[in-house]
């Protein structure tokens, strides 16, 4: 072999080797930007290894957040968090496990009880609940710890801390408490106390709407200042909602997504990985891969089944002559009615695959719970009390079970 020869494999060896590890260090990176994204933070104690990668790509994560969407990047000697702040907030971004707006509150007035308390401190559950009535009663707030359901939406609020490691348990339980107000539990306070809570840019007296608080920065009261604003906005909505269809944009907002869809698909994918599509409805982002930061569509549970099987039918129904047709924007407009019927006779074709709960629901109690599940996944609203607009997304899928037997055969 010549030197000649040797030195071009040496070569391409070398580029082989750079070009795996730029792949290895964009990888990382995409799984810092979506670990920040999807959870609430991130803990040194609990993931030393994406910590300690977040605070490697710390400055281009803060520019890159912070530049295109506003997003403020905390990085403490413990944590790691994003502070996201949606520009359009939905019933389904507050967490789960609430029930009632009294649960919101007895947690941010926990909170506040902890804003007195050092990391380590310890305190009792019946030291806790006494401070926050009495702040509550000065405030005009009612709250009775006599009254079960008080203490029921106290526990929620306290199990919601101490599973985001704000509060920690040494002893007792309060879902005792719950059932028993005479009952206690210890608790310890943790650093992360003080972080859970948004931070405003300004005064929150200064605010004169609630769009304003929607705001993750101040913007100046000039064209770049609105310019920056608009980007926000848009970055934001993508970033934070599943599907944004071009009739959902403010009529200031839906310009700037057609005008600059090529840069907003660039900057998402390097960033995400994520595949841009400019449909008819507008500017659609999906997952190339499975991933376990995020919750994807369709979820793994038997709605996500029954959204699909109702796409599958509605896109049999546009394929036939004379069948279902598509509104001007490519919606699909179904009377309250026609779901049911359709969802009943997908009942009778399916059932035998489907669980015995779904089996023994009426039509209108599965129209209930798949609308729900399509709004939630805004691939789908209710115009009026009888009428649904479905999303001309949900008709792109097409489902159907397998059938075992055939293939094994």
């Amino acid at each position: 072999m010549s030197s000649t020869s040797s030195l071009i494999i040496a070569g391409m060896r070398r580029a082989a080797r750079s070009e795996a590890s730029n792949a290895q260090v964009l990888e990382r990176k995409q799984a810092c930007a979506h670990a920040l994204l999807n959870r609430p933070w991130i803990l040194k104690e609990e993931d030393p290894e994406l910590y300690y990668a977040v605070k490697d790509y710390y400055e281009e994560l803060r520019d890159w957040f912070m530049e295109q969407a506003g997003f403020p990047l905390i990085v403490t000697r413990s944590m790691a968090k994003l502070e996201k702040t949606p520009a359009v907030p939905q019933p389904w971004m507050g967490f789960k496990e609430f029930r009632e707006v009294r649960d919101y509150v007895f947690f941010t007035y926990v909170l506040w009880y902890l804003e007195g308390k050092t990391e380590m401190d310890q305190f009792l559950l019946s030291d806790i609940v006494e401070e926050v009535r009495e702040q509550m009663a000065v405030a005009g707030l009612e709250c009775d710890w006599k009254n079960y359901y008080h203490r029921l939406s106290m526990t929620r609020a306290l199990k919601k801390l101490t599973s985001l490691g704000v509060l920690i348990l040494v002893d007792g339980d309060e879902s005792g408490w719950a059932q028993d107000e005479h009952k206690n539990a210890l608790y310890e306070c943790s650093s992360h106390a003080r972080y859970v809570l948004r931070r405003f840019p300004q005064d929150l007296n200064s605010y004169t709407s609630m769009e304003q608080l929607t705001d993750p920065i101040r913007y100046a009261d000039t064209p770049d200042g609105e310019n920056l604003r608009r980007r926000h906005r848009v970055y934001r909505r993508f970033l934070l909602e599943p599907a944004v269809p071009d009739r959902h944009w403010d009529a200031d907002l839906l310009p700037y997504v057609l005008t600059q869809r090529r840069s907003i698909i660039d900057h998402l994918n390097r960033m995400f990985g994520w595949e841009g599509r400019r449909y008819r409805e507008g500017l659609l982002f999906f997952h190339p891969e499975l991933t376990s930061e995020a919750e994807l569509f369709p979820t793994l549970s038997g709605t996500s089944d029954l959204v699909l099987l109702l796409a599958d039918e509605l896109r049999r129904q546009l394929n036939q002559e004379g069948g279902r047709y598509l509104e001007a924007d490519g919606t699909i407009r179904l009377e309250r009615s026609e779901l049911e019927g359709i969802l009943l006779r997908l009942k009778e074709r399916h059932q035998a695959y489907w669980s015995k709960e779904f089996r023994e629901m009426s039509s209108a109690q599965l129209a209930d719970l798949c609308t729900q599940h399509m709004i939630e996944w805004q691939l789908g609203e209710w115009e009026d009390a009888n009428v649904f607009l479905i999303s001309p997304t949900v008709a792109r899928w097409s489902a159907e079970y397998e059938n075992k037997d055939e293939h094994e055969d």
